[in-house]
């Protein structure tokens, strides 16, 4: 564990001024300084290997101080991945959740998810991918969100393979795939000056919208 969390800490993240994030309600401006502050040590040092000691210091008040606003590491880490899945709620599954046409939907889903790995901080993806630090039931609740978003894009892929207008796919190898294409940016992602975050995650998408839908003239109806 600490050795594939290691690993994945020395991967840069994106590099560029990250978007301002607001506190979710759920948190007070306090918690959610210390969550930010705490991300960012996890992704550089690892989780294992970042002591509460080491948040406290990047925090500059004291161990016992720290612990007068968390409960543990653990419980840290909880609420930073449950922001990220708020966020992912927030700026992907709320706008997309009224559009009917399948192909637009999924569209929107793609951008607004490259968007959001790209134009800000890298640990709001790395570290939904790395939650084994969690409680099991911290980590089973975090996982079901994370298949409630999965199925999602899966379901909007059927409903095109449906309307005829999917490439010969099967729907949850393609969803999972352009996933994870998604969710690999802020470990490679570094904007050119002549080249936006927006820019960047609108060519993830239009790269995966084109591996994924037939061209309008290959596409044969809707099927049964």
């Amino acid at each position: 564990m600490r050795e594939r969390t290691a690993a994945k800490a020395a991967i840069p993240a994106v590099q560029m001024r990250p978007r301002a994030r607001q506190p979710v309600p759920r948190l007070n401006p306090r918690r959610f300084e210390i969550c930010m502050k705490a991300a960012r040590i996890f992704v550089q040092k690892g989780f294992d290997a970042t002591s509460v000691s080491d948040i406290a210091a990047a925090l500059g008040v004291t161990k016992a101080g720290l612990y007068h606003h968390i409960e543990s590491k653990e419980s840290l880490l909880y609420d930073i991945v449950s922001l990220g899945m708020d966020w992912l709620d927030e700026d992907v599954v709320k706008p997309v959740s009224g559009i009917a046409d399948p192909e637009t939907r999924l569209e929107q889903i793609l951008v607004r998810h490259a968007t959001l790995t790209a134009c800000n901080e890298g640990w709001i993806t790395i570290l939904l991918d790395d939650i084994e630090g969690l409680k099991p039931p911290q980590r089973r609740g975090i996982e079901q969100r994370k298949r409630v978003y999965v199925e999602i894009v899966r379901s909007t892929l059927v409903e095109l393979q449906r309307g005829g207008r999917l490439r010969p796919l099967d729907p949850m190898v393609a969803a999972l795939g352009v996933l994870g294409m998604i969710v690999w940016l802020p470990r490679w992602v570094k904007p050119r000056r002549s080249l936006s975050c927006d820019q960047v995650a609108r060519q993830i998408a239009d790269i995966a919208l084109a591996g994924l839908l037939l061209p309008p003239q290959g596409r044969t109806g809707a099927r049964p």
